[in-house]
């Protein structure tokens, strides 16, 4: 499936939050959250797979019942492999612990391997993915410590391990969909308003002749820069590139109150971007300000965005994941469920 501009959302969270009692609901009514999604504009969904996870969420059987309620509703899909049984970014690419004490090779075999086998279960299913990450959020590497690239393993060797394994998940998509119609592949890093980290990282994967067709990026203004720096550095890679590019993780506060004691991960002031208060117009007019910059990247390689995790409604006190409920107010939907009017962004971005 294609489609002309990416208006995403990152749900991985709604089984948890469907299965501990949250619901969903516009002007008073409840009905599925992809439902209200879909009518909202929203037209992609991605779901993050970990490996093994001490939960039965994000894994491979949740993920394929995800994936089936996606396609059912006639919506694009993207997945994001971690390769990790827990969460996968900047800070923390644990090894799978069904991987651990594997030699490289026999790693690098994992990999593709893991990556063929959910892909094939996926195709047996009738729910491709449309889309897929190899890898979240991969600035310092992945796999921790045998494809770790930064500080002392920004080395040669590191790096060629790093292309390695990307490469090895690569194949792993491509030899389950052979005969198919081609995924394209995502490289996912955090540095959306960090030009020259940006492509320091994309360099050296260019130098290692990895073959991908996507740029993805992380873009939160509180971490990640102006919206001056992530202009120039989108525009940059662009042309630098000649490759689509996706911020695949956007988020904007809604509210500082938070629901309860639990402090918010946004939670000072000096974190508001002038101009766009932390209220639901302001959330609103945030995310129309991301989508027209990313629209008007040179030749049309700004391909869309997903917002991360809109749906993280406070439904649960502790979540399996390991995280207390600190993103609520970075939601699209009130502590309530009820859709905000924030949501409608991806509707009127017409």
């Amino acid at each position: 499936m294609t489609i002309e501009f990416i208006k995403g959302a990152d749900i991985s969270f709604v089984d948890e939050i469907e299965q501990e009692g949250g619901a969903f609901y516009e002007h008073g009514v409840e009905r599925d959250v992809l439902d209200i999604l879909k009518d909202s504009g929203v037209n992609s969904a991605r779901l993050r797979i970990w490996n093994n996870p001490t939960f039965d969420y994000c894994n491979p059987k949740k993920t394929l019942m995800m994936a089936k309620r996606i396609k059912e509703k006639g919506m694009h899909f993207l997945l994001d492999f971690h390769y990790s049984d827990y969460w996968a970014d900047p800070g923390k690419q644990h090894m799978p612990k069904a991987w651990e004490g594997l030699s490289f090779d026999e790693l690098v075999d994992a990999v593709e391997g893991f990556t063929a086998s959910f892909i094939n279960e996926l195709k047996q299913q009738g729910t491709l993915p449309d889309m897929v990450q190899v890898g979240n959020e991969i600035t310092n590497g992945m796999i921790w410590g045998e494809g770790k690239v930064d500080g002392e393993h920004n080395t040669p060797e590191q790096w060629e391990k790093l292309g390695q394994l990307i490469a090895a998940g690569i194949r792993g998509v491509q030899s389950a969909t052979s005969g198919e119609s081609k995924i394209p592949i995502m490289i996912h890093i955090d540095r959306g308003g960090d030009h020259e980290g940006s492509r320091t990282f994309y360099d050296k994967i260019a130098s290692l002749g990895i073959e991908y067709d996507i740029i993805g990026l992380s873009y939160y203004s509180w971490w990640h820069g102006t919206l001056e720096q992530f202009t120039d550095n989108i525009n940059d890679l662009a042309v630098r590139y000649r490759k689509p590019i996706v911020v695949v993780e956007v988020a904007y506060p809604w509210t500082m109150t938070p629901p309860d004691e639990k402090p918010l991960i946004f939670n000072t002031e000096e974190w508001v971007y002038p101009g766009y208060p932390p209220t639901v117009e302001g959330q609103k007019q945030w995310l129309l300000e991301l989508m027209k910059r990313i629209k008007a990247i040179p030749d049309g390689l700004g391909l869309g965005l997903y917002y991360w995790e809109p749906c993280w409604i406070p439904s649960k006190q502790s979540w399996s994941v390991g995280h207390e409920n600190n993103w609520s107010n970075l939601t699209l939907f009130d502590y309530k469920g009820n859709k905000l009017d924030s949501l409608n962004a991806f509707r009127e971005d017409e």
